[in-house]
């Protein structure tokens, strides 16, 4: 059975290109007479507001989509990612970093042997600073050490995983240390990151089918590899194109005019939604 899962952080409201990701994945789920599950991915308590949640699901019904209750929050499931963080450190796979930005750039800066890639699926690659750091209690986060991580990989047998419309691709440890670098698993102020809970309740959730925009395609190896190091199955993966503005600049929430909530003031009905987003860009 298809599972799908749709999963907004309520830091602004939906635009176009949320409705495009929410009504494809719907879509797939239904016509595999499979599920379709809504996740609120409320990790980032400061930037996340009450009155988006109330919006996600206003926008999403008068879209035409109904999801399984209870809907999930991450909020409310920090133990799981930090027991999954704690499983890593227990690995050895971990270190603690106290780096900001600023000195990360000023490492960046320096000169280095070769041409290295210096921007990956979090921005800037980290330069692995503190990696041999012994004394890490004023750390700021926890971070993989992606050297020993593929290192625990049987390369002889990578993993895979599908997105489909194209072949089957393998996980490739190059992309891994030098195009994503040691990647950060929790925050301070967070406890968590992205990639730790966003696998943690794919999992959790038996998610089997994934749908999102094109621009989440190079965290997906690294999500691929935090499932086979935490025992995880791996979904399908879908990423589908991105909707842009007038300009050809990819929608974000700061694009209010194209928000699901200003065009149906304008007398938007939801099939003008679905014909604008089906049409290509």
């Amino acid at each position: 059975m298809i599972i799908e899962r749709f999963a907004p952080s309520p830091t602004g409201l939906l635009h176009l290109g949320h409705a495009f990701s929410a009504l494809s994945a719907f879509e797939a789920a239904k016509s595999g007479d499979g599920r379709f599950l809504l996740r609120v991915e409320d990790i980032d308590q400061p930037r996340c507001k009450a009155a988006f949640v109330d919006a996600i699901f206003e926008d999403l019904s008068w879209l035409g989509i109904d999801w399984e209750t209870p809907v999930l929050f991450q909020s409310i499931r920090l133990h799981a990612y930090q027991d999954a963080v704690s499983t890593l450190t227990e690995m050895g796979l971990t270190y603690r970093c106290r780096c900001s930005r600023k000195d990360i750039s000023a490492a960046l800066s320096a000169p280095q042997e070769g041409d290295l890639p210096t921007i990956g699926p979090d921005g800037v690659i980290y330069p692995g600073t503190c990696r041999e750091r012994v004394d890490g209690s004023d750390a700021d986060s926890v971070r993989l050490d992606m050297r020993k991580a593929v290192a625990l990989i049987d390369w002889n047998d990578p993993p895979e995983f599908v997105e489909i419309g194209e072949d089957t691709k393998k996980l490739d440890a190059n992309f891994l240390t030098q195009h994503c670098g040691d990647i950060v698993l929790a925050r301070k102020d967070i406890g968590t990151s992205y990639h730790v809970a966003v696998v943690v309740d794919d999992a959790f959730q038996d998610v089997n089918h994934v749908t999102r925009g094109v621009d989440m395609a190079p965290a997906t190896a690294i999500h691929v590899l935090l499932q086979r190091l935490l025992g995880f199955s791996t979904p399908i993966y879908r990423h589908h194109r991105l909707i842009r503005d007038a300009d050809g600049k990819r929608l974000a929430k700061r694009h209010d005019a194209l928000a699901l909530r200003e065009l149906r003031h304008q007398g938007w009905a939801p099939n003008d939604v679905r014909a604008a987003v089906m049409q290509s860009v």
